[in-house]
């Protein structure tokens, strides 16, 4: 038979138990004033999205005001928000922790 100490048993779990996951989404705002098209446009060249997949979220931020365009790492997502801004679109970075 093993025999674990309070201690070693307490260290072993600590390392065990998983750290809270974070994830950061890119979030594009409806705004009055870009076109369905320059909004299709700037997510397939600044997302690499398909023109479908843009499309589609080209609505649903028309009819919901808001939508999530693109999951992945803050460093992966700050340039492409900037580079949507600079088109013009209103665009924020939502970093969410999940337990």
């Amino acid at each position: 038979m093993i025999k674990f100490s309070v201690d070693e048993l307490l260290e072993t779990l600590v390392a065990e138990k998983e750290a809270p996951t974070t994830y950061s989404q890119l979030i594009v705002l409806n705004d009055d004033f870009n076109t369905f098209d320059w909004v299709i446009q700037a997510l397939m060249e600044v997302c690499s999205h398909t023109y479908e997949q843009s499309e589609q979220l080209s609505l649903i931020v028309h009819f919901k005001g808001k939508a999530c365009v693109k999951t992945d790492s803050m460093d992966e997502l700050k340039p492409m928000k900037d580079a949507l801004t600079d088109r013009g679109i209103s665009a924020v970075i939502e970093t969410l922790v999940v337990d």
